[in-house]
């Protein structure tokens, strides 16, 4: 008759090596999270009727390769420059609007610089 050796006991897999990945898989994501706050850009939409517009055209046109004040092509330094003349109080009316083909980033670009001069009235239209 044939003899067979003596059934090993089964070994159970190591979790070792699972708990090691899981605890790189947090530092890891610990480490790539953004904490912090986004930068926030206040503006009202056209019509939202929270303030009337009064003085001098203060239209900014926001194109893909710069701007235009009153139709006026320039650099926003200068902008930032001529807008005070225009304007009684820095919560004026300036009205925003991207032309055809400007990215988003070229609006945010334009209008932060705007919000970090102290200009509050900030409004978006669409063309």
């Amino acid at each position: 008759m044939f003899a067979f050796a003596a059934p090993r006991p089964r070994r159970k897999p190591s979790l070792t090596p699972m708990i090691d990945v899981v605890f790189l898989l947090l530092v890891f994501f610990m480490l790539a999270a953004k904490f912090g706050v986004d930068n926030g850009l206040r503006l009202q939409t056209a019509g939202s009727g929270q303030a009337e517009y009064s003085g001098p055209p203060r239209l900014i046109d926001v194109t893909p390769d710069g701007l235009r004040l009153n139709g006026t092509a320039m650099t926003l330094d200068a902008a930032l420059a001529r807008l005070p003349d225009m304007m009684e109080t820095p919560a004026d009316i300036i009205v925003l609007r991207p032309m055809d083909g400007a990215a988003l980033q070229n609006l945010v670009d334009v209008m932060a610089p705007l919000s970090a001069a102290g200009l509050t009235g900030l409004v978006l239209v669409e063309e």
